[in-house]
């Protein structure tokens, strides 16, 4: 291939990583499934649908400064605030250095203040502060657009099925997770 016929990727600068815009990754998921290999593996399908998801409600935080990271567990705060880190590591799925990390950054966002209790000196309570609560009427909103997007020009019957058969996978690994542990 002559120098003329490189593509603007292939002169980047080895390490630096390529810009890809806001559709970029969805229209490369779209093609994958329509044209690549269109019978790939359902978990795969499951995996890019929840991949879409999470890139359009993240595009949508970037306004409120909220990293999409953040997002999982100021849900998981807004139902059930004053939880341990353990806890709240164990709520969101993700190992406790994760979860410290992220409740130091949301810490010094002033979106909660991490407490001792009196009676046990142990464990780190996190408390979401009048910052971190009001948060909520702000971003839930946008998760719900995104969730209505996502499910434009489908009838509530398909709706409730797709839920059905999620809910049905989820209860199927998770019993074959616990009979394998």
């Amino acid at each position: 291939m002559s120098a003329s016929a490189t593509t603007k990727s292939q002169r980047r600068k080895p390490g630096k990583p390529q810009k890809i815009g806001p559709g970029t990754e969805s229209q490369t998921i779209l093609r994958h499934w329509r044209e690549a290999v269109p019978d790939d593996r359902f978990a795969h399908l499951v995996r890019d649908a929840t991949r879409s998801f999470q890139r359009a409600l993240q595009v949508r935080l970037v306004q409120y400064e909220v990293p999409f990271g953040h997002w999982t567990f100021l849900r998981v705060l807004w139902e059930a605030d004053g939880l341990t880190q353990k806890q709240l590591s164990d709520e969101v799925g993700v190992m406790e250095p994760t979860t410290y990390a992220v409740v130091r950054a949301m810490e010094m966002r002033g979106w909660i203040v991490r407490q001792q209790r009196v009676t046990n000196r142990k464990n780190v309570h996190i408390f979401l502060t009048d910052a971190g609560r009001a948060l909520k009427a702000k971003l839930v909103p946008l998760a719900e657009e995104v969730n209505r997007i996502g499910a434009a020009g489908l009838s509530a019957g398909d709706v409730a099925t797709a839920r059905s058969v999620l809910l049905a996978i989820i209860t199927n690994l998770a019993e074959d997770v616990s009979a394998e542990t």
